[in-house]
Parts: C-alpha cells; sequence; structure tokens
C-alpha cells in the first residue's frame, strides 16, 4: 500500500518478494503459499482485486520461490536466473492484464518506444561516424521485438541482483541468513 500511495514505489519493490522468502525460510512452503495468499486477500479487500492480482504476480511468487531456493542452499546464479525468468513472465502477464483492463495493445506501445530508442542511438552513432547512412533505414519488427525482450530480461536481472543483495544484508540480521553471495559480491561490499 505504502507503494501504491507514496512516491517510493520503485524503491520498496526490492523489499517485495523478501517477508514471503522470510516466512519460507523460517516455516516453510506452506506458511510461504499462505502468507501470499492472505496478503493477496488483504490487498484485494484495501486494495482492489486489480492491485492485489498485480502483487500475486510475480512478487507473492518471487517470495515463495526465493525461499525455497535459499533454503536449499542454492547459490546465487540458479536462484536469480530462475528469479528473473519469473518476474520476466510476470512482467509479461502484467502487460496483458493492463492491456485488457486499458482497452489499449500495450506490447505494441512498448516496441514503438524501444523503435523510437533504436533511431535516436542508431543516429547518434551516425553523427559521430561511427556507423554508415546505410543503418538509418526502416528497423526490422522481430529485431526491435528481440531488443525489447533482452531489455525487460536485463532490467529484471538486475532487479533479482538486487534483491538478492538486500535480502542477504538484511535477514543475515535478524537470524535467518541466505547462501552466501559470489567471492566478487563480498570483496565489493567489504570496501
Amino acid at each position: 500500500m505504502v507503494s501504491y500511495y507514496l512516491s517510493i514505489g520503485p524503491w520498496v519493490r526490492i523489499l517485495f518478494p523478501t517477508p514471503i522468502a522470510l516466512v519460507y525460510l523460517r516455516w516453510g512452503a506452506r506458511a510461504a503459499w499462505m502468507a501470499a495468499l492472505v496478503t493477496a486477500l488483504l490487498l484485494s479487500v484495501l486494495m482492489g482485486p486489480y492491485l492485489s492480482l498485480l502483487f500475486c504476480v510475480p512478487y507473492a511468487i518471487l517470495g515463495v520461490q526465493l525461499g525455497a531456493m535459499w533454503r536449499r542452499g542454492l547459490g546465487w546464479i540458479p536462484s536469480i536466473a530462475t528469479g528473473t525468468l519469473l518476474s520476466t513472465l510476470g512482467f509479461f502477464f502484467r502487460m496483458g492484464i493492463l492491456s485488457i483492463f486499458l482497452g489499449e495493445d500495450l506490447w505494441s506501445y512498448l516496441t514503438n518506444r524501444i523503435t523510437d530508442f533504436i533511431q535516436w542511438t542508431l543516429t547518434r552513432l551516425v553523427d559521430w561516424g561511427l556507423l554508415g547512412l546505410d543503418v538509418l533505414g526502416q528497423t526490422n519488427l522481430p529485431t526491435v521485438q528481440l531488443v525489447t525482450v533482452g531489455m525487460i530480461f536485463c532490467s529484471d536481472f538486475v532487479y533479482l541482483f538486487t534483491v538478492h543483495l538486500v535480502a542477504w544484508l538484511l535477514l543475515e540480521r535478524i537470524g535467518n541468513p541466505i547462501p552466501a553471495p559470489p567471492r566478487w559480491v563480498q570483496v565489493l561490499m567489504e570496501e
């Protein structure tokens, strides 16, 4: 609710899956799924079913997934990879739900914005003499869609890495540590 009413939503989003993952770490799978369900029901009553659904997919499912992988002691790489895939699928689910409710094709809107970004980047590279004028033709739609999916995937990867970093710092302090990060992350955090 705080992320909806205040403008700190992007920062609070990092913490969305962490409480459900903590429940999984402490009490197991059944308790985590119950926490996800209760959270969804409370959000449905307080904010409406639409926002409840947007929380459940992907954040509640992601919390259960992270808790399961952390409890089994799996490293950051498989946990981040699986979480990135879930988060990307959740993005497309949310995009589909929003498109239905708004009556607009948001995927088309997103690919148009990415096309504009690609054209702007290519224009700058031509201006600087790094590319020839022949690249400024009509942009290929499958290429744009592939770039769009790649950007979403990279964004979700960075998001999951940040969630892992925050959970590693936070959950260790409250007595439920997650597996240690790769050595290079530990070295960066020590400095």
